[in-house]
């Protein structure tokens, strides 16, 4: 499946700390999450969370524009 297989790239590309653009769509990067202190929301408990990277996408242009002559 073409599109599986796609995701597989991006997914991959990503993990590899590249930047992702598709002209008119958007692009796909890692943002850094700084360690912090949460909570478990079942008990109340803190609960201390290591830092982490998390897939990041910003909306190109084009996609911002299409999207408010609907919203």
């Amino acid at each position: 499946d073409a599109v599986k297989e796609m995701l597989e790239h991006m997914a991959t590309t990503l993990a590899q700390g590249e930047r992702i653009e598709i002209r008119g769509f958007g692009s796909f990067s890692l943002h850094y999450r700084a360690p912090r202190t949460g909570r478990n929301p079942k008990t109340g408990d803190k609960v201390d969370l290591e830092g982490k990277y998390v897939p990041h996408f910003k909306p190109g242009k084009e996609l911002r524009d299409r999207a408010n002559i609907y919203g």
